[in-house]
């Protein structure tokens, strides 16, 4: 396999399938069919999901909550998620581990760093929720930062569009996909793959993105085995 640790980024949106918002039963059993076949493989993966789906911390401002108090409820909303991914995961007959940026020991472990590699080694997929623990950050930096955390080989951004495009694919039938990008680059040419604070955590610590259509089958396993041509490789 060409990557040994992985860290998979779901958004919650993504959860959603062809539905307006929760979890699409459908959606989450595939994904965690794809998730199967690449750790059945020997490769150790970790999972950050976002909570979109649920509650957006963006969102709160236009209603009047305050911005802090509205980032711990996008928290909250992608241990929804999390939990969500981890009993399905289970139900496939996975061994999981949640770890949370916020402390509640009734649904799952605090996030320990040393921990969470231990479980990595034992062969238990880590769902890391509650972001970091703490407001301004996105679910994209928690991703960034806990691939660094763990060692992770490389941070898959699992989206419904196979890489990153000249423009939006969905909107401009005449964009064209990049197959390999430089953080220069795609810094420069302000491509909106993830935030700012997640990108450069990864440019300075050497942890390669690739961004990928989670929702095409076998997707995940042709990038473990190297397969080209597979979403956009930012390096």
């Amino acid at each position: 396999m060409k990557y040994k640790r992985i860290l998979l980024k779901l958004s919650g949106e993504a959860l959603m399938g062809n539905q307006q918002y929760g979890i699409d039963p459908v959606r989450i059993n595939q994904y965690a069919e794809e998730i199967k076949k690449v750790h059945a493989s020997g490769v150790e993966v970790a999972i950050v999901i976002g909570g979109g789906n649920i509650y957006r911390g963006v969102q709160a401002e236009a209603s009047g909550i305050d911005r802090v108090q509205g980032d711990y409820m996008g928290m909250l909303a992608t241990v929804i998620n999390a939990m969500a991914i981890q009993s399905t995961l289970e139900n496939h007959g996975l061994y999981t581990r949640l770890m949370s940026g916020i402390k509640m020991e009734a649904v799952c472990e605090p996030f320990i760093r040393r921990r969470a590699v231990r479980h990595l080694e034992k062969g238990r997929i880590v769902i890391f929720g509650a972001g970091i623990g703490n407001p301004y950050f996105t679910t994209d930096s928690t991703a960034s930062l806990r691939a660094i955390e763990i060692e992770a080989d490389v941070v898959l951004k699992g989206t419904r569009v196979d890489g990153v495009y000249t423009a939006d694919p969905e909107k401009d039938s005449s964009a064209t996909k990049i197959p390999n990008l430089s953080f220069e680059q795609a810094i420069r040419e302000g491509y909106n793959i993830m935030d700012m604070t997640a990108f450069t955590l990864c440019q300075e610590n050497n942890v390669p993105i690739i961004v990928f259509d989670m929702n095409a089958s076998g997707n995940l396993l042709d990038i473990m085995e190297g397969k080209e041509n597979i979403g956009t490789l930012i390096s």
